[in-house]
This record gives C-alpha cells, sequence and structure tokens, in this order.
C-alpha cells in the first residue's frame, strides 16, 4: 500500500492538482488557481487538442489491428514445427529488445531520400529519387505506421506463442479425426483459447500505443505540420518545451480518464478472465 501511494496515488493527485493550477514557470507573475479554466480553454479553444486526440484513436487503431494481425501470423508460423525453428523465433523477437530511439534511428536511415532504402530503389528506376517520406504529409503516417509495426508485432508474437503452447494437443488430433480442417480447427479451437491472451496484449499494447512519445518524437516531431501529434506528444510540448505545467496537467488529466474509460470498457466487454469456451 506504501508503494501504491507513492507510485501512484501521490502522482495522480499532484498532476490533477496542477492542472487547476495556472503554473507556468516561464510566466510565474501569471501563476495561481485557475479552477477549471486550462480544461475550459482545452475543449472549447484548442484546436490542437482535439486533432492530436483524433490522430492519436486513428494511431492506436490501426497500430494495435496490424499488431495484432501480424503477430498472431507469426506466432502461429514459429508454433510449427520446422528446421532452425530457434533462429527463427530469435529474428522475429529481436526487434523487441531494441529501444525505441534507436529503432527511429534505424528507420530515419531507412527512410532518409539520400542514402536510405528508397535512394537505393530509385537508382534502380523505381519510385522518384529524392522522395522523402517523413516530410509528406500524405506518406509520413504510413511511413511511422510500419516503423512502431517493426517493434510492435514481436510483443504480440511472444505473447500469443507462449499462449499457444499450452493448447491441448488432444483438442487438435479428436479435431482432425472428426474430419475438421486447418480453418476449422483455427477457428474452433486456436482462437477460443488465445481469447485471454489477446485481449490483454491489446489492453497493454493500446495503452504503450496512447502514450507513445519517443519514436514519433525522435522520427518526425510530431510534424509535418502538426499531422502525427499525439495527444501524450502534445502534453511534451506543452509541459517540457513550454514550460506551462499547468495546462499540460490537464491534458494529461484528459488522457488518464479517457484510458481509464476505455480499459475498464474493453474489459468488461471482452469478459476477460472468463470462460474460454
Amino acid at each position: 500500500m506504501l508503494l501504491m501511494i507513492v507510485f501512484l496515488l501521490y502522482p495522480i493527485t499532484s498532476v490533477f492538482y496542477y492542472s487547476l493550477q495556472h503554473y507556468n514557470v516561464a510566466e510565474p507573475w501569471n501563476n495561481g488557481f485557475a479552477g477549471l479554466d486550462n480544461y475550459r480553454r482545452m475543449l472549447f479553444e484548442d484546436p490542437l487538442f482535439w486533432q492530436s486526440l483524433g490522430f492519436t484513436a486513428q494511431w492506436v487503431g490501426w497500430e494495435i489491428a496490424l499488431q495484432l494481425l501480424f503477430g498472431l501470423l507469426l506466432a502461429l508460423i514459429v508454433n510449427e514445427a520446422f528446421r532452425f525453428r530457434g533462429l527463427a523465433r530469435a529474428t522475429v523477437f529481436a526487434p523487441w529488445a531494441i529501444s525505441g530511439v534507436l529503432t527511429t534511428v534505424l528507420w530515419i536511415l531507412i527512410y532518409s531520400p539520400t542514402t536510405g532504402f528508397l535512394r537505393f530503389l530509385a537508382d534502380l528506376g523505381i519510385g522518384d529519387p529524392g522522395t522523402a517520406l517523413l516530410a509528406n504529409p500524405d506518406t509520413v503516417f504510413g511511413a511511422a505506421v510500419v516503423a512502431e509495426l517493426w517493434r510492435g508485432v514481436p510483443f504480440f508474437a511472444i505473447l500469443l506463442l507462449a499462449d499457444l503452447q499450452t493448447a491441448s494437443k488432444d483438442l487438435y488430433e479428436a479435431a482432425s479425426v472428426d474430419g475438421a480442417n486447418r480453418w476449422r480447427r483455427f477457428w474452433h479451437i486456436t482462437l477460443p483459447h488465445l481469447k485471454n491472451a489477446i485481449v490483454l496484449s491489446t489492453l497493454l499494447r493500446g495503452v504503450w500505443e496512447f502514450n507513445n512519445v519517443d519514436l514519433l518524437y525522435t522520427l518526425t516531431g510530431g510534424g509535418p505540420a502538426n499531422a502525427t501529434t499525439t495527444l501524450p506528444l502534445y502534453v511534451a510540448r506543452q509541459a517540457v518545451d513550454s514550460y506551462n505545467f499547468g495546462y499540460g496537467s490537464a491534458l494529461t488529466t484528459a488522457g488518464f480518464a479517457l484510458l481509464l474509460i476505455c480499459s475498464v470498457t474493453y474489459l468488461r466487454l471482452s469478459r476477460f478472465g472468463g470462460d474460454r469456451t
């Protein structure tokens, strides 16, 4: 209880307290009690808040859907018995061990219009030379999604593979004897068995992607023209870059409340922890 108070209750209470204050280090003469002014500004006077919230929802939706799809596919592949399976598993899981900043550096080099993979394709006559995916509002979202997929897919593959290995082989053998093909065995045995693992992994990864700052901050900086600014990245700009801790705390409180509501609703609708069958 003491650890929970120190590391959870106190920070949450402090953020909520500062959200009710005008607290800007750069403008100390304006500091003081603000009441709900920060929330009124956020909801009715700040279009970038709604823009960042909309992009965050889009970012989380695409990332979770694609990471789950490819992670499940990889887990099913490396769960099969084949030669060099250990090497294949190590290769699949390797990106998860790399930090977000290092991942960003790798993808910046890949996307570089002068020395990256796109320049190599352009030299082969595929695409236009000098294409800058991260500087174009029409392509920056897809480029960022691919970079995060490379890091996020192994997370789903690890969790789902661990749960796949606990599935009863007798069920698969009985289904095969009854004439069930591979698709029916997957739909009626594998997916129900993976239900709790899928719910848990999507929830955890959804929270992490919502709070994603390191990759987008170092890859695009939230640009171009705020096209890749998530709500946590907007909080970092307000609190860290502009020293406006009061308004940054209000944005953080809004994000916390939204995540809490979505998480509880998702767990209730999915019936997490219930019967697998």
